[in-house]
């Protein structure tokens, strides 16, 4: 890209014109133990997208969201739990989970993302969908009986914080898109 476009002035200042650019995202698992018959049981709350263009109806993180202009991956994920489901989650409660670069094999430059996976035990205020537009539901589910379908990438993301178990440790780098050979 040269010349002013609409990418230019505040931000971008144009000296990334010869490099593909990366989209960030933040995602916020918002989790709960509850009482299972005297069996601790993990859950996690997820929307079910509508209206977005991308994976309606498939359930996803209830918080997500890409990162803005100016604004730290931290800050994006308290933001987007306020905005999509009228929640305050202090920034020192997102707990880091994992990071996933994913991209589509031999897709555009801007299709490659970097995605940062957060949980969070505690907020203020009870969880409700505030995004109508955006969300048909958010419920609560069993992480170790996930709705289907759950959008592909945060299904893995899913599944790893299921098999660790409570205090287990997740892959601290997760990569998806690439092909055979490119990574875990």
């Amino acid at each position: 890209m040269s010349g002013p476009g609409p990418l230019r002035g505040g931000w971008d200042d144009g000296s990334a014109d010869h490099r593909f650019r990366v989209v960030p995202a933040a995602y916020v698992y918002l989790r709960r133990s509850v009482d299972d018959g005297g069996r601790a049981r993990e859950e996690v709350l997820l929307q079910l997208r509508q209206g977005t263009g991308f994976m309606d109806g498939h359930w996803a993180a209830a918080a997500a969201g890409h990162v803005e202009p100016g604004e730290s991956v931290v800050a994006a994920a308290v933001r987007e739990a306020r905005e999509e489901l009228d929640v305050v989650v202090a920034p020192g409660d997102l707990v880091p989970v994992t990071v996933m670069h994913r991209g589509q094999p031999g897709g555009p430059a801007l299709e490659q993302r970097v995605d940062v996976f957060f949980a969070a035990r505690r907020w203020g205020g009870t969880p409700r969908l505030a995004e109508a537009a955006k969300a048909a539901a958010v419920r609560w589910f069993p992480l170790d009986a996930l709705p289907d379908p759950v959008v592909p990438h945060e299904r893995r993301v899913l599944e790893a914080l299921r098999a660790a178990g409570p205090g287990g440790d997740v892959p601290r780098l997760l990569t998806d898109g690439f092909g055979p050979g490119a990574g875990a």
